[in-house]
């Protein structure tokens, strides 16, 4: 038996995956503030005793520039990579790095683009842990977490590989 990715979900792709730029979120943000703007105009001239036309829609039009306008804001731009962000850890820690493993996520109220970067020692095994956080979009290291390694890996061979438990 071998562990594989099933047929239906295999796309065949190979190589180096890019992450989606933060940036695109300005597309429907400028969309939704034009949109808004439009009808709200439309709106308003029809006049108050317009039949298809009420203060809710004018509401809806504030409440979706209201949107757009945060969308703009929250675009903030993808400026480092994976690879940035694991040179970045290797650096940032006290230990050289063996295994690494980076992870995208979004942080605070504008939803800043954040690299979680796990590392390991190159020791085997490894004797260190620890946890950087990276702003994707200016490349600064904000916060980091290093400690010993709690995991126990007496269990296992040399090789690494666990044996069989005795049940």
């Amino acid at each position: 038996m071998v562990d594989e990715l099933p047929a239906d979900l295999d796309r065949g792709f190979v190589g180096i995956y890019h992450f989606p730029d933060n940036k695109r979120r300005r597309i429907p943000g400028v969309a939704y503030i034009v949109l808004a703007a439009l009808v709200g105009a439309l709106a308003v001239s029809a006049g108050e005793d317009a039949v298809l036309s009420n203060n809710g829609l004018v509401i809806g039009c504030i409440g979706l520039g209201l949107i757009g306008i945060y969308h703009v804001f929250a675009a903030v731009p993808l400026r480092f990579d994976e690879n940035d962000a694991l040179v970045a850890a290797t650096t940032a820690v006290d230990f050289p790095v063996g295994h690494a493993s980076a992870q995208l996520g979004w942080r605070g109220f504008r939803s800043r683009p954040t690299w979680r970067v796990l590392v390991y020692s190159a020791d085997d095994p490894p004797t260190k842990r620890g946890l950087v956080l990276i702003d994707a979009g200016q490349g600064l290291v904000f916060d980091q977490i290093v400690e010993d390694n709690p995991e126990d890996w007496s269990q296992f061979g040399d090789d690494g590989l666990a044996s069989a438990p005795d049940r």
